[in-house]
């Protein structure tokens, strides 16, 4: 068992194109966003085992000898060999159940705390319990990400506690060696942090598709249908504006919505779908170009055709709203060209920043959706997935961010 501190981060997510038709077997191009999520994991001796969460202000904690008491047969089930895991079921009922009687949830609990006490707990005696004792510890977790934006920040979570628990109990070795500011796990490790962190996801969200995780464990770009996932090589990092608008939606709703207008016009959303389709596919083949020469200035034309085309559809599709409308009449102001990221109906948008662009006319336009009540981040897609740090590499923010400052 490591005795050291460790600092790990893992990215959020959007997606560029496919939104709703990925629903209905489409192509669907999920990115990493450069909006990370931090852990600081700080072992001790005091048999406790921690849980600080500032962004939401939790914070929680255990007796160890109490944990060690526990029957936790009710857990899955792992074989003794990290690298040959067995194919595991999704956490039960029961398991939900059993968990909540440890995290004795006082009255006052909110929405956000559930989940992730639930998720933290799960994996922390899941993968710690093979240990001769479950260690004393704890665990902070600050966050760039503003939480349920559908950007990932539950993913980002989820993996940033596996990659650190499988670390801390020697089960992936540390990768960061001393004097590097940062690094990254093998290729293997990384799969293991991935399933790991697809069970954290489904403590949270029941029935999750697995692309939040991926993209977060993985970084870069990955192209998700029916199920597969695959990274695209090299894809470039992307200047991006996110804007979220704050409007409330209900991803079910909205999903049903689609589904319900192409049982009433099929042979119009049909073919609304399939042009989705291509859109994604087409962006993939430019990204492709992108990473395999220097970037020019027609990518850029194409992939800012390609976000109005898209944006214009999923409209069509009855996933606009007023609010994204004003984004996109607002950005296009200032000559750029934005889109809905995600379910849509409010929400969150982006807005692609070529390389050209100077800094003023950029910080006008975050003034301008600003202005309109938006927050709004300047920030990239295609950023490394889950990296373990130096605390010296850390900025200011985030290191007052994990002190709770």
């Amino acid at each position: 068992m490591l005795s050291q501190v460790l600092l790990v981060s893992a990215p959020g997510k959007v997606i560029l194109h496919g939104e709703h038709a990925v629903v209905h077997g489409k192509v669907a191009l999920a990115v990493a966003l450069n909006l990370r999520t931090f852990l600081r994991l700080q072992p001790h001796s005091n048999g406790k085992v921690g849980l600080n969460l500032p962004n939401v202000g939790v914070k929680r904690a255990w007796d160890v000898a109490r944990l060690e008491q526990l029957d936790t047969s009710f857990l899955v089930c792992w074989s003794a060999c990290a690298t040959e895991q067995e194919d595991i079921a999704a956490p039960t009922p029961e398991t939900l159940e059993k968990l909540k009687e440890v995290a004795d949830f006082p009255a006052d609990c909110t929405s956000h705390e559930r989940p992730a006490v639930l998720a933290f707990l799960f994996l922390y005696l899941s993968i710690c319990r093979k240990q001769r004792a479950l260690p004393s510890l704890d665990i902070t977790v600050w966050s760039e990400l503003p939480t349920g934006a559908g950007l990932g920040s539950s993913a980002a979570y989820s993996v940033c506690l596996a990659a650190a628990l499988l670390t801390l109990c020697e089960e992936i070795p540390n990768p960061l060696k001393d004097g590097e500011a940062t690094n990254r796990w093998t290729a293997e490790d990384l799969e293991l942090i991935n399933k790991w962190a697809f069970q954290g996801e489904k403590v949270i969200h029941g029935n999750p598709s697995g692309v939040d995780n991926a993209v977060s464990t993985w970084g870069g770009a990955l192209r998700y249908q029916q199920g597969e996932i695959s990274s695209l090589k090299r894809p470039p990092a992307l200047k991006i504006l996110l804007t979220n608008t704050k409007v409330p939606r209900s991803t079910k709703a909205l999903v049903l919505s689609v589904k319900n207008r192409l049982l009433k016009f099929p042979e119009i959303v049909g073919p609304l779908l399939t042009s989705i389709d291509a859109i994604s596919l087409e962006c993939e083949r430019v990204l492709g170009e992108m990473a395999a020469a220097a970037p020019a200035p027609e990518h850029y034309l194409v992939l800012e055709e390609l976000i109005d085309m898209n944006q214009h559809h999923l409209n069509a599709l009855g996933a606009g709203h007023s609010s994204l409308d004003q984004l996109c009449q607002v950005t296009m102001a200032h000559g750029l060209h934005s889109k809905l990221t995600g379910a849509g109906g409010g929400g969150c948008g982006i807005t692609l920043l070529r390389p050209d662009l100077e800094k003023p006319e950029v910080e006008a336009t975050k003034q301008a959706l600003i202005g309109c009540g938006f927050d709004c981040w300047e920030t990239s897609i295609g950023a490394p997935g889950i990296s373990i740090h130096s605390a010296a590499s850390l900025d200011t923010t985030v290191q007052r961010g994990l002190d709770g400052l």
